[in-house]
């Protein structure tokens, strides 16, 4: 007979402690199979040496070898379309619940319906929580039931009701001899998935006390390496929300908590209004007239633009996935308002490019420079990308770590006139708003 078992599906929650829904698992009446599906649908975009990928199979492998030695389980890997993989799943195992993590983009939304239609098809429950956020969906709105679209006011009543709000952390250790006793289950090689090692490494993150307390006066400064890498590590769950938190109260540091509440605010922009994954938040701003010009899009990705500090940024992101976000926001505004090419080509490739890429924060920040999304910067606040230099990398470290050709006589000249560009850009977003 078939042993009966509950399954837990690891996903954007990559750590085995103070993970909800694993806890959740490993309190039920049967043994717990952990299984995660490196899902076709969305490998299939991504190129064979993605970062991300490499990341979240070395921590799913660190992962199996402690459930290994010290619990005699592992986690059972699969690769295809979760519908198939659960298929086959039935088929193998007499199934009382799958318990999993909510997840809000639109892709996973419309997945995890698909796989509890299947589950309750067979009489299997499918269990969700929240693990990724604090505040999720409608906790955090307006007392009508309406959803804040400016941060402040959101983060005000986020601080307000955490307030009343008990921050529990979910220890497993204790429960973890309710694993499958199982140290054989199926693996895979990156190889089996269509992918090889990447030479670009996702960094540790570093939240010590000095950092946190440092944060305010130092995170604006691209040249110092003062951000705490935190942003794969809350992508993909390597690290638990609820502790950073904790973190950030315990060293009473306001600054570094916003940094993590604006989080949870384009997670709720994204889940309240998911067409802004392809359309404008202020739908008027669809009627821009983007210039699209593809040459000069390649010279943007490849950081030739003649603007030293768009170039450090986008150099940086080309070499090593990360950009300081400082710099995120001029190249941004750059592409959008110096070139008038569209906010979505760039969101592609950030989105392609980041280590940390996340997709509600990717599309809010994307359409905040372009003017186009919630609490967006006004169409005319046009950065200029020589003077942002002189406050943000005065002595030119950043640059020259990055642009190494930038006292040769082979540096490009700027590809556009600023002032040119500034006019041009004014006149075009006028005639499509007014």
């Amino acid at each position: 007979m078939k042993k009966k078992v509950n399954i837990f599906w690891f996903r954007r929650d990559l750590r085995l402690d103070d993970n909800l829904g694993f806890f959740k698992a490993l309190q039920g009446d049967f043994p717990v199979l952990p299984i995660f599906i490196f899902d076709a649908e969305i490998l299939d975009k991504l190129p064979e040496d993605d970062a991300r990928v490499t990341f979240i199979y070395e921590t799913l492998q660190s992962m199996r070898n402690t459930l290994q030695n010290e619990h005699d389980s592992s986690i059972a890997m699969f690769h295809g379309k979760p519908l198939d993989i659960f298929n086959t799943l039935i088929e193998d195992y007499t199934i009382n619940a799958v318990y999993t993590n909510h997840d809000y983009e639109p892709y996973a939304k419309t997945r995890d319906i698909a796989i509890k239609n299947l589950l309750e098809s067979q009489n299997i429950e499918f269990k969700t929580y929240k693990d990724q956020v604090i505040f999720e969906k409608d906790e955090v709105v307006k007392k009508d039931g309406n959803p804040y679209v400016v941060y402040t006011p959101y983060m005000k009543v986020w601080k307000e009701t955490f307030k009343s709000h008990n921050l529990d952390i979910y220890y497993t250790n204790n429960f973890l001899n309710n694993l499958i006793e199982h140290t054989r289950l199926p693996n895979l090689s990156l190889a089996d998935i269509g992918f090889k090692t990447s030479t670009q490494k996702i960094k540790p993150y570093t939240v010590t006390p000095t950092l946190i307390q440092r944060y305010e006066d130092t995170r604006n400064f691209p040249a110092k390496d003062a951000t705490s890498k935190l942003g794969p590590h809350l992508r993909f769950g390597t690290v638990s929300i609820r502790k950073m938190v904790k973190k950030a109260i315990a060293e009473n540091n306001e600054i570094f908590w916003q940094e993590l509440i604006w989080r949870e605010f384009f997670m709720q922009i994204l889940w309240h209004f998911p067409h802004t994954a392809e359309r404008s938040f202020k739908s008027k701003y669809d009627r821009i007239q983007w210039r699209n010009n593809e040459e000069e899009f390649k010279v943007w990705c490849e950081g030739k633009t003649g603007y030293p500090l768009v170039d450090a940024g986008m150099r940086q992101l080309n070499e090593t996935g990360f950009m300081h976000n400082r710099v995120r926001m001029l190249v941004g505004s750059f592409l959008c308002k110096h070139l008038l090419i569209d906010w979505r080509w760039g969101e592609a490739y950030f989105a392609e490019k980041l280590h940390d890429y996340e997709m509600a924060s990717n599309i809010g920040n994307w359409q905040w420079v372009a003017g186009s999304g919630v609490d967006a910067a006004p169409y005319f606040r046009i950065f200029n990308p020589t003077s942002q230099i002189q406050k943000f990398d005065k002595e030119l470290n950043y640059i020259k770590t990055w642009v190494r050709d930038f006292q040769e006589l082979t540096y490009p000249q700027p590809m556009v006139d600023h002032k040119m560009a500034r006019a041009r850009c004014l006149e075009t977003y006028k005639s499509a708003l007014n």
